[in-house]
């Protein structure tokens, strides 16, 4: 058989096989991690692991329960428990979606919470991190409202005897509104219909969102600064009850309930209510309406002017009527008092001449008796106050004459 022939294999004898090749032993596989005690996995891992599971599987969402041991925190996050009739979840909120709320849940109160199902990897624990959470209807937005609307009325905020009458006819009215609105357009229209020489002044404001109580305060004390204004409205347009929050907060009702001038709110429409309505001096239903009570129709002020010119003058008229015949009277009235007076006077005067008449020296020479005078005109009464042949004045009721004592005689009786 040639070399490098194959011998041919009849069946007759077994044929030669070349040696088989060597093969090389395969090595063992290392074992995956945590599939063995030499691989371990980290706890850290582990938990790391888990967490990127349960997040990616349920991602964002809802989850409806109970609130249950609701616990702020020194830090301003919230730690609290979500549960319903068979489980419970922990929750926890931190501090800057927790200052979205407008107030905190009570216990028991049933919530739906949004957020992310997580492991907090340094304790391993499951737990729902939530972003926002709403109460069965209103709860928490009526739970703030009222908590602030019991808090102003203990101060007295919101006595009926603190609302101020609106001025009849304004010169200058200030809106704390946003410019873009159309709550502005609302008033704006209604203002120039129905008073077009009434100036406005409009300080802009935001009126949603967040921040947006603190821009409201902050405009309406800028038209206070600013001085001038004889009214001031706040408006704004109808929204959920999110959308009107700004003006439920208190910074807004301090800022309205410190106004020097009379302020009117017109938030929404006629179904929404505020803290701002009820702290104003005034509500209007609407941005519209707001606008047809702050100033009076052009129209309807003429004609009523026009009407009170006719009842003043018909008044003019009726009260100088009857003060000509007043006058009259009282004319009469005093010629017949003062001829009175003076009869009354001439029969005094009369009665204190004849009293004089019967004291007087005239009126005793009118009676037919003579007064003797020295040459300084006093009377002489008595004998001893005549010398012989000294000269006198002897008056009489017409006149004097001219006398010489020649002799003079003292009577026997005097």
């Amino acid at each position: 058989m040639n070399s490098g022939q194959i011998p041919l294999f009849d069946g007759s004898q077994p044929a030669e096989a070349p040696p088989p090749e060597p093969v090389p032993l395969a090595e063992e596989p290392a074992p995956a991690p945590g599939q063995a005690p030499e691989t371990a996995v980290p706890v850290a891992e582990l938990n790391e692991r888990a967490r990127r599971l349960v997040e990616g599987a349920l991602g964002s969402l809802w989850v409806g329960g109970e609130v249950s041991n609701w616990r702020p925190h020194r830090s301003g996050h919230c730690y609290f428990s979500l549960r319903d009739d068979s489980a419970q979840i922990s929750c926890v909120i931190w501090r800057s979606d927790l200052n979205r709320l407008p107030a905190h849940p009570t216990e028991g109160m049933r919530v739906a919470a949004f957020g992310q199902p997580t492991i907090y990897g340094a304790r391993g624990s499951y737990q729902l991190v939530v972003r926002d959470l709403r109460a069965e209807g209103e709860g928490l937005w009526r739970l703030a409202f009222e908590k602030l609307k019991n808090k102003l009325a203990a101060e007295g905020l919101l006595d009926p005897a603190r609302k101020r009458r609106l001025p009849a006819v304004p010169r200058r009215i200030g809106v704390v509104t946003s410019r873009s609105g159309a709550a502005l357009r609302d008033v704006l229209t209604v203002v120039r219909r129905r008073a077009p020489w009434a100036r406005v002044l409009v300080s802009d404001c935001r009126v949603q969102g967040e921040g947006a109580g603190a821009s409201i305060a902050e405009a309406l004390g800028r038209l206070v600064r600013h001085g001038g204004c004889d009214v001031v409205v706040l408006t704004r347009g109808g929204g959920s009850v999110e959308d009107l929050w700004a003006f439920n907060e208190e910074a807004v009702a301090r800022a309205i309930a410190s106004c020097p001038v009379p302020t009117v709110s017109a938030v929404g429409h006629e179904i929404d209510v505020t803290i701002s309505d009820l702290i104003a001096d005034v509500r209007a239903p609407t941005p519209s309406a707001a606008g047809e009570i702050l100033v009076p129709d052009t129209d309807v002020l003429f004609g009523e002017l026009r009407s009170r010119a006719g009842t003043l003058i018909q008044t003019l008229r009726r009260r100088t009527r009857r003060g000509r015949e007043r006058a009259r009277a009282g004319a009469a009235l005093l010629d017949e008092r003062v001829h009175g007076a003076l009869r009354i006077r001439r029969e005094r005067r009369a009665r204190a001449g004849g009293r004089l008449d019967a004291l007087s020296p005239l009126g005793t020479l009118a009676r037919g008796y003579a007064v003797p005078l020295d040459g300084e005109a006093r009377v002489k009464r008595s004998v001893a106050m005549f010398d012989v042949g000294e000269a006198f004045d002897l008056r009489v009721v017409d006149g004097s004459v001219q006398c010489r004592t020649e002799s003079k005689q003292v009577s026997d009786d005097g």
